[in-house]
């Protein structure tokens, strides 16, 4: 991810703060031994803020991690992040070095343990379908689509995983952190009883943009402000909502069946998007699964506007008491429950997958998790109640824009729904 313009605190600084030294965190869980000791040889595509985030995960997570080949499909990002990592002491050679939109088939070709994807979402079935075939572990940052075909694609290419043994581990790091770990583990032995509703959320003031240069293209401008283009990230209520959908998911052991949502846009600078959504999703009830009018009820909310009343948080509801899903339960009060870094922790785990030959595959749960962002996005750029079953068979593939991008163009085209 670029820097840009921005009001608010970045997503790193909402989710962790600085972050934990190697020395201290991942480093003493790792596997000792001959076998474990061999370098672990690791390929980055997308270099941007959070691909470069990533590689230093990846190093911090195992002192035999080599970061030895970079892609992306701008030279000066490629150059920025080689020179960040450079500074933690990996020396990227030139011939490692790719560029242009194709530069992901070169990096595939070289002798890799695993890639890290971490190009705008949209690419993510392209890029993880092509890893997967070339025989790569892989890290792939969420969310991993943008709409109803990327998400076939990607759990197509998941059972490709599973056929050729390979690991995947997915950026909804929250499944890698102890607290949520250890909590709706609690949930799940029944320490808040049957489960009634929940509410999950993700406000916060606006990201990063960039205002277009005179030398930018349509499409240079788009990939440089991808975070603002619903075909690049998939709108915010899938490229960052994601991970709160996520934790629902996982403490329902599902997915929804269908979402009524709605949005709008309303102080975003750049992009065809929106700043807001609100939605209510049905998730089947195990009591009475084939029972709509038993469902469990969640409420979703998502915002990136500056200025407005913050939270990042989750709500489960339960006959017996009520929990954060994250070292909080109301009848046990805070857990004791040792910290982590889990954005360190999703490499340490892929890590020791591939060191010991133990498959791990978060393909579904993270292809899920991101399709039922997608559905409320549907819902809330129409108007119209979306089932699951009609969503995930839907042929809604996104794409470039084929007008112009001027302001009135821009405007004309940001969904308004029951149109």
């Amino acid at each position: 991810m670029q820097s840009g313009k921005s009001n608010g605190p970045s997503r790193r600084q909402v989710m962790c703060g600085a972050a934990v030294a190697a020395a201290t965190t991942a480093f003493p869980y790792v596997l000792k031994g001959a076998a474990f000791d061999k370098p672990i040889k690791v390929g980055l595509i997308g270099c941007g803020g959070r691909g470069t985030g990533a590689a230093h995960n990846a190093m911090e997570a195992d002192p035999a991690v080599r970061i030895v080949a970079l892609a992306d499909a701008y030279k000066d990002r490629l150059e920025g992040c080689r020179g960040e990592l450079k500074k933690r002491g990996a020396e990227i050679e030139d011939k490692h070095c790719f560029v242009g939109f194709d530069a992901y088939k070169k990096l595939l070709e070289l002798d890799l343990d695993y890639v890290i994807l971490a190009t705008p979402p949209y690419y993510r079935p392209e890029h993880f379908t092509a890893a997967i075939k070339a025989g790569k572990h892989v890290f792939t940052e969420k969310p991993v689509a943008v709409d109803p075909v990327g998400i076939r694609i990607m759990l197509e290419a998941g059972k490709m995983a599973d056929e050729k043994k390979l690991s995947v581990t997915a950026g909804t790091q929250r499944r890698h952190q102890n607290s949520y770990i250890e909590t709706i583990k609690r949930i799940h032995d029944g320490a808040i009883g049957k489960i009634l509703s929940a509410q999950c959320y993700w406000n916060m003031g606006q990201l990063w943009y960039k205002e277009r240069e005179p030398k930018w293209s349509d499409m240079e401008w788009m990939h440089r402000d991808w975070v603002n283009w619903a075909w690049l990230s998939g709108d915010h209520v899938v490229e960052q909502h994601v991970h709160n959908l996520d934790i629902i998911n996982w403490v329902l052991k599902t997915h929804a069946r269908k979402a009524v949502a709605m949005g709008g846009r309303a102080r975003r600078v750049t992009g065809d998007q929106y700043d807001f959504f609100s939605a209510d999703l049905s998730f089947p009830n195990p009591e009475a699964p084939d029972k709509e009018n038993m469902d469990i009820h969640v409420h979703s909310m998502c915002r990136q506007i500056t200025g407005c009343a913050s939270s990042v948080s989750e709500r489960v509801i339960g006959e017996k008491g009520i929990s954060n899903c994250a070292g909080w339960i109301s009848n046990a009060g805070k857990l004791d429950i040792p910290g982590n870094e889990p954005y360190v922790q999703e490499h340490v785990d892929l890590i020791k997958a591939i060191r010991t030959g133990e498959q791990i595959n978060e393909t579904q749960n993270v292809s899920e998790s991101t399709m039922t962002a997608i559905m409320i996005r549907m819902s809330a750029y129409t108007g119209k109640e979306v089932a699951w079953d009609d969503a995930i068979e839907s042929d809604l593939k996104l794409g470039p824009p084929d007008y112009k991008l001027e302001e009135a163009e821009i405007r004309k085209h940001i969904p308004v729904p029951g149109k």
